[in-house]
């Protein structure tokens, strides 16, 4: 089995990171390969950026031609494009904000989410309604840290303990790490927070797995039909 796994901005070295996690998580006889946008932000913070992102991501999909996968993680939180990706590709599509999510679900009555900027707080929680996971999200709280932030692992650790007592403090039973960037923060903080602390892409990893070996993928009943044809003009130098 090999799923793609898409990073939401153009900075390599965050996904590698990604795939590392990716890798980590995937199960015997899994490839992951990931995939880096060639134009969009280095880093998605905002609805700007977002958008920007998601058109990125889909003309990455829509123009690659390397080996055939089975299955599309989506590695951004709360960003948007995952329902155009469904309508473009014959796999299944896993996006590791709801795949998060509904994991948390699985393991407490309420969870809440720690991101990275205050500014990403109001997406993250439109992201989550439209997953019909809202409900349960006792709260979105953001470290004050950048995406391109997130390498310095003290302070990041530092910032999200202390956003995790607030979200704690919400009322979440259950943490999600809020941005692909935090991956495998969940091995460090799990143990000092006492609460479980799911990481949206080993989540996203598994579920992905999951509906490959039972052999499902996306309606295409609906809302989630294929695209209707016509001619789209996807850039000076598209056809």
């Amino acid at each position: 089995m090999r799923i793609v796994v898409t990073n939401c901005n153009t900075t390599q070295e965050m996904t590698e990171e990604i795939v590392r996690g990716a890798r980590a998580a995937a199960g015997p006889g899994t490839t992951v390969l990931g995939l880096t946008p060639a134009w969009g932000p280095e880093s998605a913070e905002g609805w700007l950026d977002s958008y920007l992102s998601a058109a990125a991501v889909i003309d990455l999909l829509r123009t690659y031609e390397g080996p055939s996968y089975d299955a599309v993680v989506m590695a951004g939180f709360g960003e948007h494009g995952r329902e155009g990706v469904r309508e473009l590709v014959d796999v299944p599509v896993v996006d590791i904000t709801e795949a998060a999510a509904h994991l948390a679900c699985l393991l407490g009555r309420r969870y809440g989410v720690v991101t990275t900027l205050e500014r990403s707080c109001g997406q993250i929680e439109d992201s989550l309604e439209l997953a019909g996971v809202g409900r349960n999200c006792a709260a979105v709280v953001g470290t004050g840290l950048g995406v391109l932030d997130l390498g310095d692992a003290d302070r990041t650790e530092a910032a999200f303990l202390t956003a995790a007592e607030r979200v704690r403090e919400a009322g979440a039973e259950v943490l999600v790490l809020g941005c692909a960037g935090m991956t495998g923060l969940q091995r460090t903080v799990g143990e000092k927070l006492g609460l479980p602390v799911v990481d949206g892409v080993g989540a996203a990893v598994k579920l992905a797995e999951s509906l490959v070996g039972l052999g499902l993928s996306t309606s295409r009943a609906g809302g989630y039909a294929r695209p209707v044809p016509k001619r789209r003009v996807w850039g000076a130098q598209s056809d």
